[in-house]
């Protein structure tokens, strides 16, 4: 390790049942580039540096609720993206295979910030910037 952390964040890891429309999904929607490739994982990269996203399939995996309800398998956490234009960043979530979620917090403003569904049900945040 470099500096003074000897701890360093690098990475996060996505799962869902099928890796490469989810790996298509974020090489999309976030710009990042297709690195490692496994058959039932991928490595993206965010080409100007920072983090990685790990996108890993499994046939076990079940996609969270939202909004969460008992008993249902909840989201452990999700992405908080900021966009310059809110309206076209949600048409390229939808166009890559994404969606909106049904169900929007009634306490957010929807020209501010919107809730989406990545292919596997993953609710993700589009904010809009600077508001």
């Amino acid at each position: 390790m470099s500096g003074d952390r000897p701890v360093r964040w690098v990475g996060l890891a996505i799962d869902c049942g099928e890796a490469p429309p989810m790996t298509r999904f974020y090489e999309r929607v976030l710009g990042f580039e297709v690195g490692e490739v496994g058959p039932y994982w991928a490595q993206l990269s965010d080409p100007v540096g920072g983090v990685h996203l790990n996108i890993q399939g499994g046939t076990g995996y079940v996609p969270p609720t939202w909004p969460e309800e008992p008993e249902q398998q909840a989201k452990m956490m999700h992405l908080e993206v900021e966009v310059d234009d809110l309206d076209a960043a949600v048409a390229l979530a939808v166009d890559a295979g994404g969606s909106e979620a049904p169900w929007q917090p009634p306490d957010r403003n929807p020209r501010r910030i919107r809730i989406m569904l990545d292919p596997a049900g993953h609710p993700f945040c589009l904010f809009l910037r600077g508001e």
